[in-house]
């Protein structure tokens, strides 16, 4: 269990700090849950104490782990062209693990494809969140400003 002050992180709103544990009804179910207020954007998001496991929340990364994750960014290959569907279906699956590389993999995919042929409306917006929830995590395990986190990104990923 979480306490508040952690910080967490959601596979699909990226790290977050938890302001608050907090008792809600709903549908007459009376269930606890964690207030997380995300690094990006002005929301406060309420999230199951007990569906934490099964949504993917995770502590944040440690800064060993963070700095081991860039040096292995690099290496990333592309992986192969797919039709959309199957591609878009795939990439959700990658962000919704929670795992930093599959993350990143997503965005050196989609930012090649986009400098090929270009990107739908939903792949760029997949894009650059995506680029968000991996760069929210590395800003809070390395202690570094976002901005400067997502310039090293993209400067390992080549994009």
């Amino acid at each position: 269990m979480f306490q508040i002050g952690d910080r967490i992180v959601h596979p699909l709103h990226g790290a977050g700090v938890i302001e608050a544990i907090v008792e809600r009804t709903i549908d007459g179910v009376s269930a606890q849950y964690y207030a997380l207020r995300p690094l990006l954007g002005d929301t406060q998001l309420f999230i199951p104490v007990d569906s934490c496991e099964k949504l993917g929340v995770r502590p944040v990364c440690s800064r060993a782990k963070a700095e081991k994750f860039f040096r292995a960014l690099g290496s990333l290959a592309r992986s192969e062209n797919k039709g959309w569907n199957q591609r878009y279906r795939e990439n959700m699956l990658h962000i919704r693990s929670g795992n930093l590389l599959e993350v990143a993999q997503v965005i050196k995919d989609l930012t090649a494809r986009d400098k090929e042929r270009g990107l739908s409306t939903g792949e760029k917006k997949m894009l650059t969140s995506a680029r968000q929830i991996l760069a929210s995590e590395l800003s809070v395990a390395l202690g570094q400003p976002l901005a400067d986190v997502m310039a090293r990104i993209d400067e390992q990923l080549n994009v």
